[in-house]
């Protein structure tokens, strides 16, 4: 992991689409304590405030998603049916809106310590590895992420992303996007194909 280079500004500040699908591959770290948790990301939803009515920006900025109209690289953090917290790669130029949803992480390391935030247990069954961090709310709380995150910069040493792999086009899925009431025929949810983590076929 060491050798692996962080995702730079100018990666995030572009297209909340083209950045959604780039970040398929790509390594989630998180700084927690001595100890280092990462994982692949695997599945991710991009959502546009200019067009996109299930986007927490359509409407307009309020003290909720003002971190989503900064610039390209920050952490959106939000708490979703008074149960998770999910997390969001903020995209674009300031003042657009734009955010991708981080759906589902393929374990790499510090799974011990995930585990026990998300089972308070280290001894998993096939069945719970897999279902580790193959949810949006689950990534935040094996990750041990929660509204303390929300605007975190992702080119700083807390939480941040890197490159690993570039994912083929030919091994991209492309669906509708899962448990929204709005703008719900585009097709902004992108995984990989084939990957046992993601959260739902």
């Amino acid at each position: 992991m060491t050798r692996q280079k962080k995702l730079s500004q100018n990666f995030y500040s572009r297209n909340v689409i083209t950045v959604a699908k780039e970040l398929l591959g790509k390594t989630i770290v998180r700084k927690y304590g001595s100890s280092i948790l990462s994982g692949m990301i695997v599945e991710v939803e991009a959502y546009d405030g200019s067009v996109d009515r299930a986007a927490h920006t359509f409407n307009g900025k309020t003290k909720r998603n003002e971190v989503m109209f900064e610039q390209g690289g920050l952490l959106y953090v939000y708490f979703t049916y008074g149960v998770h917290f999910c997390c969001n790669v903020v995209t674009g130029k300031a003042g657009l809106g734009n955010a991708v949803l981080i759906r589902a992480v393929e374990p790499l390391e510090g799974i011990d310590i995930m585990a026990k935030n998300r089972f308070n247990k280290t001894d998993l069954t096939e069945s719970e590895k897999i279902n580790l961090a193959n949810g949006p709310g689950k990534i935040c709380r094996a990750f041990n992420i929660d509204r303390r995150h929300n605007g975190v910069n992702l080119t700083g040493s807390e939480i941040f992303l890197l490159y690993n792999k570039k994912i083929p086009k030919s091994d991209i899925a492309v669906t509708t996007r899962i448990g929204i009431k709005k703008s719900v025929d585009l097709p902004w949810r992108f995984y990989i194909k084939n990957n046992k983590f993601i959260s739902k076929k």
